[in-house]
């Protein structure tokens, strides 16, 4: 501070002894006429300093700091104030005599009117606002009440009332009954209770007390969403096995059940050989040969030629003649010119107004036509009420088709991932697989499997594929010392 400010001051002296025309007693002091003025940029904060120390810059200053004054304290400029604001008449005792000869009542009224001295002095006349405080106008959690406000307006417009207005009109309609509460009995004085019973001693304190609050203390289970109680699926949990599968079975059970695994197999040995028909190599004569290829990349390029040879005209081969000989053997074959298109002529005004009134003239029978088809649908009215009754009748018959399919796939696997649902095979035997006694039976499948089977075709689980190890590293072999040496 003590460095700027005596430089500024340097600065208003060299001014001042340039001003004078003599030169300055001090050993820096240079002749004033060879001192050059300093210029600098006076969009910078260092052109601001050096403005506001020199006088012009000090007197506008000031200048700016009387004005700001006088708008704090007045209200606005003393120069520009009216007279009667800044000055008084004095009219003397006469009128201060007649004033008092007024009634008592038209004084009453007077002082009503003229406002207090008090009020005026602590009157604002500052034309400045007050600077606003942020801190005063932030609430806290001001969002989270004008949800709570907004709600409690939507409720009052329906008629009902908040949690806690409820929960008041409920505590005033069971008051607390007051007195000291009872120390915990002897224990051989207790009486037995069953604990799960619905009236039990544990369970009266709770009885009708609010939802809310039976579900914060966990003696009151969560509603539970109504899809929940919907099954992803209608069909069974656990499937009655075929009859055909018994250890026992009759001659009939066992072959229906052995001809539908057949069904199965037959099935799955046709998608394998439509898969090997795909992927199979052709053959010696579906082979592709060097003149199919060609004729192949030739498809689509010789069509404008061939249609030219079919309406009789020349091709592009047949319009040259013996000069085009030459360009056969050694060049390209020239473009052909097109032809020249005809000039079309220029439409005359009357040929313009003729087609304007033959275009109005559609357009006005075009809405006669329209009203007139209007008027007839009056007469159809039978003939629309049984279109109509077709249509909601054709209508009803896709519903009930839709829901017959819906009810029809209700039982079906539907497909939750990116694989689809495979139903496992048949636990079947061959005739000659059957015992001839409950010990010596085989058993068949696995339970495991057949319960994971059971989650995928009741939509509880999506069918996967298990997952196949895959080793991150390679295997090095290492042939130990020991084991050399022995060798």
């Amino acid at each position: 501070m003590a460095a700027g400010s005596s430089g500024g001051s340097d600065e208003l002296c060299s001014k001042s002894e340039a001003d004078s025309g003599f030169l300055g007693l001090r050993p820096t002091s240079v002749d004033p006429a060879l001192r050059r003025r300093r210029r600098g940029p006076r969009n910078k904060k260092r052109g601001w300093r050096r403005l506001a120390q020199e006088p012009l810059g000090l007197e506008v200053d000031q200048f700016l700091e009387d004005v700001r004054l006088q708008e704090r304290t007045s209200g606005g400029l003393i120069s520009e104030a009216p007279d009667e604001k800044l000055f008084f008449v004095d009219t003397g005792a006469k009128e201060k005599e007649r004033n008092k000869t007024r009634i008592k009542g038209q004084k009453r009224s007077l002082l009503l009117k003229k406002p207090l001295r008090v009020d005026v002095l602590l009157e604002n006349t500052s034309r400045i606002p007050a600077p606003k405080d942020i801190l005063a106008h932030q609430v806290p959690n001001a969002k989270k009440l004008r949800r709570k406000e907004q709600l409690w307006q939507k409720l009052a417009e329906r008629g009902e009332l908040p949690r806690a207005g409820r929960r008041a009109q409920a505590r005033l309609l069971r008051p607390p009954t007051g007195g000291a509460r009872p120390g915990p009995p002897d224990a051989a004085a207790r009486p037995f209770y069953d604990l799960w019973a619905e009236d039990n001693p544990l369970e009266r304190p709770l009885a009708g007390q609010d939802a809310f609050f039976l579900e914060q203390t966990k003696k009151k289970g969560v509603k539970r969403p109504p899809h929940l109680h919907v099954k992803p699926s209608q069909a069974p949990a656990v499937e009655v096995t075929p009859a055909g599968a018994s250890y026992n079975p009759s001659f009939e059970d066992h072959q229906t059940l052995l001809w539908e695994a057949h069904e199965v197999e037959l099935q799955r040995q046709k998608e394998a050989e439509k898969l090997e028909r795909q992927l199979a190599l052709p053959t010696a004569e579906q082979a592709a040969t060097q003149e199919s290829t060609f004729k192949e990349m030739c498809q689509g390029l010789l069509e404008e030629s061939d249609e030219e040879d079919k309406d009789g005209e020349p091709g592009r081969g047949q319009d040259r003649g013996p000069e085009a000989g030459g360009d056969q053997n050694g060049g390209a074959e020239a473009p052909a010119t097109p032809a020249r298109l005809a000039a079309v002529d220029k439409k005359t005004e009357q040929q313009r107004r003729r087609e304007k009134a033959a275009r109005m003239l559609r357009i006005e029978q075009a809405v006669v036509r329209a009203a007139r088809l209007r008027r007839q649908e009056l007469f159809r009215l039978r003939g629309i009420k049984a279109q109509v009754a077709q249509r909601l009748a054709e209508l009803a018959r896709r519903r009930e088709r839709r829901r017959a399919r819906r009810l029809a796939e209700a039982d079906k696997p539907r497909r939750l991932g990116r694989l689809k649902y495979q139903a496992p095979d048949i636990d079947v035997q061959l005739s000659s697989e059957l015992p001839d006694s409950l010990r010596t039976l085989k058993p068949e499948g696995n339970i495991l499997r057949d319960r994971f089977k059971s989650f995928q075709r009741r939509n509880m689980i999506e069918p996967r594929e298990r997952a196949r190890f895959k080793r991150k590293y390679k295997v090095k072999l290492v042939e130990k010392r020991a084991f050399r040496e022995i060798q």
